[in-house]
């Protein structure tokens, strides 16, 4: 194995770009890092392939992610009964706002957010070269970042998605093409490593280390063919980690990445956290039934009102339609004998039922969203919408109807 640095490539008309060649195993790797909402960083892939020879080009990209960005229609085609019955609804609302920062800097510059790696792509097909997509899955890494912070920090994560839909401030288009300066860059995610190291790692590292695995593997299965020279477009914020793992690394390069691949398994201190609120509250409503008849029925009431009506109060802010908002009343008391069945699921399928979205709600969704009024005003989202407040809305009844319950008694 041969590894060696060079300095990073400079040309006249490249001379502002974060380009790193990195040599490995008989391959040279020419890295570009890029800002994700850049027209530089589109002309600087077009460039570096109009002027070089590449034999592969490898982007930032997901499978999930580059199909949905080779053909932007297949959105259309999600089956939204599925995504709630799969309990990926809060997965997919997540990806959705993440996208809305990029989406309102594509609004403030008329370009679309990973524009340089479709042209990476396209470029690559106009060569007839393979394109190699070397990130991890999105949602693979939206699952590790979630489970890798505490409790309370959950609730920073959610405040800041939530903040990146109400944020209108304006952005320099400068400052982005500041974040291509590798100092700045490292200055910055020093800073947030230093607020939240696991967060940084899940988010930035395992990525990094994901990506130069990715990159050692395809060059392996390509061995036949003697790729000698690889264009790598990848953020400029994973440009000086991906580059180090790729001259250092020595495990094999198929195992790494299946590591870094793995869902991790569910925290079960919250599962069994519920479990045993309701069964000491179950519990508090035997022995008053025990003590007094009467004083078990105001138990039990008490224990439908508090849970059903916070999942209604949830319903109501998402707008949803009444039978909707029935249907989060009836199935919130009911959610501890049906586990694994949200109330926010199957208020949200009651809702796309009766209000089943239009083909124009699924080709407006991203447009809508990048507003705080398109979460109500398109039927997709305030599906979503209706889904994660109905389940919250039911947490907090089954908090607040077991303690009024056992202050009642005790």
């Amino acid at each position: 194995m041969s590894v060696t640095e060079t300095d990073p490539l400079v040309l006249s008309d490249l001379h502002d770009q974060p380009i790193e060649r990195v040599q490995r195993d008989g391959v040279e790797y020419v890295v570009l890092g890029t800002a994700h909402v850049s027209r530089s960083s589109v002309e600087a892939v077009q460039t570096l392939l109009a002027r070089e020879s590449f034999d592969a080009v490898a982007v930032e990209l997901c499978e999930s992610r580059a199909q949905g960005m080779r053909d932007p229609e297949a959105f259309k085609q999600m089956d939204l009964f599925r995504v709630i019955r799969q309990g990926k609804a809060g997965m997919v609302a997540a990806s959705l706002v993440l996208s809305t920062f990029q989406k309102r800097l594509a609004d403030q510059y008329g370009i679309q957010p990973g524009a340089e790696m479709k042209a990476a792509m396209d470029g690559a097909d106009q060569r007839h070269v393979p394109v190699w997509l070397i990130d991890r899955e999105v949602g693979t890494t939206l699952k590790r970042a979630w489970h890798s912070v505490g409790f309370w920090q959950r609730f920073g994560l959610l405040g800041g998605l939530l903040a990146s839909v109400f944020e209108r401030e304006t952005i320099d288009e400068k400052e982005i093409e500041k974040l291509k300066q590798g100092d700045m860059l490292e200055s910055a995610f020093s800073e947030f490593a230093s607020e939240s190291e696991p967060l940084y790692r899940s988010l930035i590292a395992e990525r990094d280390a994901f990506m130069a695995a990715r990159l050692r593997e395809e060059a392996a299965k390509s061995a036949s063919t003697e790729p000698r020279k690889v264009l790598v477009v990848i953020g400029a914020g994973h440009l000086k980690g991906m580059c180090e793992n790729l001259r250092t690394q020595a495990a094999d390069p198929a195992a790494t990445a299946a590591t870094l691949a793995q869902t991790p398994p569910k925290s079960q201190w919250p599962k069994w956290l519920a479990i045993g609120l309701v069964l000491l509250v179950f519990v508090a409503i035997g022995y008053a039934f025990h003590r007094n008849t009467a004083l078990g029925a105001q138990a039990l009431r008490d224990w439908v009102l508090y849970t059903g009506g916070f999942s209604v109060l949830g319903a109501l802010i998402a707008r949803a339609h009444p039978l909707s908002v029935l249907a989060a009343f009836v199935a919130a008391p009911i959610k501890p004998f049906r586990p694994g069945i949200p109330s926010g699921g199957i208020s949200a399928m009651v809702e796309a039922w009766v209000r089943r979205p239009r083909v124009a709600d699924f080709e407006s969704l991203r447009e809508d969203i990048v507003h705080w009024s398109g979460w109500w005003t398109n039927r997709v989202a305030r599906t979503l919408l209706n889904f994660f407040l109905v389940s919250l809305g039911t947490i907090v009844g089954e908090y607040a109807a077991g303690i009024h319950i056992l202050k009642s008694l005790f």
